[in-house]
């Protein structure tokens, strides 16, 4: 955890003395009523919730920070409830959708609003945040924590909010990803970075998870860049796959401005050094391709502006491949010929040529995002290309991806064009039945069915 900076503490604070200064607290301390601590949050918590806003945009590590502050009985319990959903969405489960770590700060913050003289409002909004907290975690972490709670009305509360579906793993889940879907439009996330190998192997998958919604989010990461910085200069951590795959997000997706010399050498010593460093990245980069980050140009731009060509490894052969992709399109005969010889020199299944296949695909389906409706003809020029890179990998599954994005194009077409005696729909139809079967996409069975008139349902009179 990061200590809060002085400026956010003092907005805190300076929220804090309103809070206690107001006619609306008076009001409410003197009738001690809902709708009276109501109006009291719905004048407040918009203001801290601002601050928060800030916070995490531009110095995420300092959330839990922020979340510390508000415990000053002063706030009045104000912004708990919301503080407590962050909680228990910030920790990391496992397949089973039990938490990986005990959530020290979620109990910290329970602990703090079953003390606080509010705990009685403040509980109506927080019963479901600590159903799936509780649901997530053991019976023994659930133990201790209601065992420190002196009063046993809230004790009781808490025994309340453990809900014996939340022991099936399938009910845990579902319960989790819906309670997710309430926060989704939050920027609330957090980690930690871990200074020891000890810590290394329990905090780097949340923290990894981490980088990339950054990434994801567009957000300035200015503040985190000190502390990439001095994981990667930690000599204990760069023999580890977790290195690399660090490393691999820097490189890829942060700014490294006036870094550049250091970060080259750290990179190129890492491939010289780690005897598995080729494979390690590979992997990671395969599972990146997988994911929700673009990598595109300016990513394999700079990797390859980072890496020592004159090493002829396939670090340097992927990215210089990738290079003249960029600068010839997949149609020139230069890149088709380059792309065949690099595949036919790997195996078929091995990772490097899984990350081919999948830049290749996502470059793909790139192209069919930006294409509408009415330029269906470039889509039937696209094709061809298809069947070429479907040629050279002869994959099933890089097939069915292929199949799966161009399928989603027709149905916009078939959408559009509904009349099946009108040009378009014929030109589409005839392409499409000729092309799908001879790629092997569709059986004439199945392209029957596609272009099958739908009849909709008659309404019971």
């Amino acid at each position: 955890m990061q200590n809060l900076d002085q400026k956010y503490a003092i907005e805190l604070d300076t929220i804090k003395g309103a809070i206690q200064s107001s006619d609306l607290l008076n009001t409410y301390l003197d009738d001690e009523e809902e709708e009276s601590y109501t109006a009291l949050r719905e004048a407040f918590e918009p203001q801290i919730e601002i601050v928060f806003q800030k916070v995490a945009a531009d110095n995420p590590l300092q959330l839990v920070g922020f979340e510390k502050h508000l415990l000053d009985q002063d706030y009045e319990g104000l912004y708990l409830s919301k503080v407590l959903g962050y909680t228990v969405l910030r920790g990391e489960v496992d397949e089973l959708y039990r938490y990986k770590m005990p959530q020290d700060h979620f109990k910290e913050i329970l602990l703090a609003i079953c003390l606080s003289s509010n705990f009685e409002l403040i509980s109506k909004r927080i019963g479901q945040g600590v159903q799936i907290g509780f649901g997530l975690s053991s019976n023994i972490w659930i133990t201790n924590l209601i065992e420190k709670v002196e009063f046993n009305r809230i004790k009781a509360f808490l025994q309340e909010q453990i809900l014996l579906k939340y022991r099936d793993a399938h009910q845990r889940k579902a319960a989790f990803q819906k309670y997710q879907r309430q926060f989704a439009s939050v920027n609330y996330y957090s980690a930690e970075f871990p200074k020891t190998l000890g810590e290394l192997k329990v905090k780097f998958s949340s923290l990894s998870q981490f980088l990339m919604l950054r990434v994801k989010l567009g957000t300035n990461n200015d503040s985190l860049t000190p502390h990439i910085v001095e994981f990667l200069n930690n000599k204990e951590f760069k023999q580890s796959k977790e290195y690399v795959q660090l490393l691999h997000l820097f490189c890829n997706f942060y700014d490294f401005s006036g870094k550049e010399d250091w970060l080259k050498k750290m990179f190129n010593e890492q491939r010289k050094d780690h005897s598995s460093f080729n494979a390690d990245y590979f992997e990671f980069h395969d599972s990146i391709l997988d994911s929700d980050l673009d990598i595109g140009v300016e990513e394999d731009k700079k990797i390859l502006n980072l890496i020592d060509v004159d090493v002829k490894d396939d670090l340097t052969k992927f990215y210089t491949l990738m290079d003249i992709i960029h600068e010839k399109g997949y149609v020139h005969d230069d890149v088709i010929e380059a792309t065949r010889s690099f595949y036919d020199q790997h195996e078929g299944l091995s990772t490097i040529n899984e990350c081919l296949r999948k830049s290749t695909l996502n470059h793909f389906r790139r192209l069919l995002a930006g294409l509408s409706v009415e330029t269906y003809t470039d889509y039937f020029e696209m094709n061809k290309v298809f069947a070429v890179y479907i040629q050279i990998f002869n994959n099933q599954q890089f097939n069915q991806d292929v199949k799966g994005q161009s399928l989603v194009y027709i149905s916009k077409l078939l959408k559009t064009y509904t009349d099946k005696r009108g040009k378009d729909y014929q030109e589409i139809k005839k392409f499409i039945t000729h092309t799908f079967l001879d790629l092997g996409f569709l059986n004439a069975k199945q392209l029957v069915e596609l272009f099958k008139t739908r009849r909709k349902k008659k309404k019971p009179e």
